[in-house]
């Protein structure tokens, strides 16, 4: 029980279905919850779990669910939709889960949309993952068959009703009230906030939105508590994590860790260290919306806290390795021509400036970049930042960027005194 999430789990081999996935102790925890817990005493578990989002934000779930509506006279129907819409780019922790073992999140979705008392709930996937689709429809419709979805579920009088959503393909969508607008047929565009979709999400009505990974933790704390669930961590932060590392390392992969393993830890010991005529010259810990962190903070613990304290973003806990024999102007450049691609276009300075940014970073690493174009794109970092601009589209682009003009500062002046790209021969 030191990996809940994926001890059952292995690459390679068929997911368990319905039957395999009871012998290992699946749906027990719904058995437990239906039989013997109210819908307020899931919360608080999970509130006093210290479990927090794994899509990036970081936030209490528990204190999440704590705001939709319970009295007699809630708005109804409630929903909970499972984000499945893994679209940040090195990220694919989710994945993992959703191929490897299907039931252990409908049975998360299930316990969590119990503890808000949601009669329906959608998965969200991400239009890319076609395996883990055909995977999802056979378990729902098992867990339908089983008598854990639909009317009366164990005899307790709770009903629930799920689906799958595969969406169209847009970053945007990992935005919650972009991924609502695209679930009612609309423009995956964010909503403005207040009204939270707590209180009006879906079609108006209370809505949570959780990440897979969240979801998946669901199970085994209603199973285990919450001692257990956070002895699981070597951090202030409970539970594991699904750390993963991309970038040319010689094990590329996703592991479960306790939350708090250091970078070095992943990138020398699970990854196997760089490739022979590499170096490490900077990571994004959290996917490609996170700032760069660097040689000096490999002994920084993967976790909320201490990550923030060095100056990035845990996110998703998916980490991308820039080598020293990568530009990193061409490396962000990279980055914004994607960001720039996926903006919804829904506010001025993201529709923008996001472009600009963009052309200006090419401009440099085609050699006809000025010394304006370094103070341009300080400036950018600002105006596309927190609060400037609808949603946190632009300011998450904006964090490798800023941070890669900190750190690699000379790698830019270079581009310009040189008047070319200087790691192209």
């Amino acid at each position: 029980m030191e990996r809940p999430l994926t001890q059952y789990i292995h690459p390679g081999c068929p997911p368990f279905d319905l039957r395999e996935y009871q012998m290992t102790g699946g749906y027990a925890a719904l058995q437990k919850a239906l039989g013997s817990m109210t819908p307020k005493e899931v919360q608080q578990l999970v509130k006093d779990s210290g479990l927090k989002g794994r899509g990036g934000a970081g936030f209490s779930t528990g204190v999440k669910w704590g705001v939709v509506p319970m009295d007699d006279h809630a708005p109804h129907p409630k929903y909970l939709i499972a984000n499945a819409d893994e679209m940040e780019p090195g990220t694919f922790k989710d994945r993992l889960l959703l191929e490897g073992n299907p039931h252990q999140l409908i049975e998360g979705m299930i316990l969590s949309a119990y503890a808000i008392q949601a009669e329906v709930s959608f998965i969200f996937l991400r239009w890319a993952y076609k395996k883990a689709a055909q995977l999802l429809r056979k378990s729902i419709h098992e867990a339908y068959v089983a008598g854990f979805l639909g009317k009366n579920i164990l005899g307790s009088g709770f009903n629930l009703e799920m689906h799958l959503h595969t969406g169209v393909g847009r970053y945007m969508c990992g935005e919650e009230t972009a991924l609502l607008n695209a679930l009612e047929g609309r423009r995956a565009t964010p909503r403005a906030k207040p009204p939270y979709p707590q209180l009006s999400g879906l079609y108006g009505k209370p809505t949570i939105v959780n990440n897979v990974e969240t979801l998946c933790n669901i199970p085994h704390i209603v199973n285990n508590g919450v001692d257990w669930f956070k002895g699981l961590s070597n951090s202030e932060d409970s539970g594991t994590k699904l750390y993963g590392v991309s970038g040319k390392v010689n094990k590329p992969g996703c592991w479960e860790l306790p939350m708090g393993v250091t970078i070095r830890e992943l990138i020398e010991e699970y990854a196997g260290g760089m490739k022979n005529g590499y170096q490490l010259k900077g990571v994004l810990p959290g996917g490609a919306s996170t700032d760069f962190l660097t040689t000096e903070h490999l002994d920084v613990k993967m976790d909320f806290t201490d990550v923030a304290k060095a100056g990035s973003r845990l996110g998703t806990g998916t980490m991308v390795v820039m080598d020293d024999a990568t530009c990193p102007v061409g490396f962000v450049h990279n980055l914004q021509h994607f960001f720039a691609q996926e903006s919804c276009g829904l506010c001025t300075p993201c529709r923008e400036g996001l472009p600009w940014v963009e052309k200006m970073l090419l401009s440099l690493e085609q050699g006809s970049g000025t010394e304006q174009d370094m103070e341009l794109l300080e400036m950018h970092t600002h105006m596309l930042g927190p609060g400037n601009t609808f949603c946190a589209l632009a300011p998450g682009a904006m964090e490798p960027l800023q941070s890669a003009l900190k750190y690699f500062k000379d790698d830019f002046e270079k581009h310009i005194s040189l008047h070319r790209c200087p790691y192209t021969a």
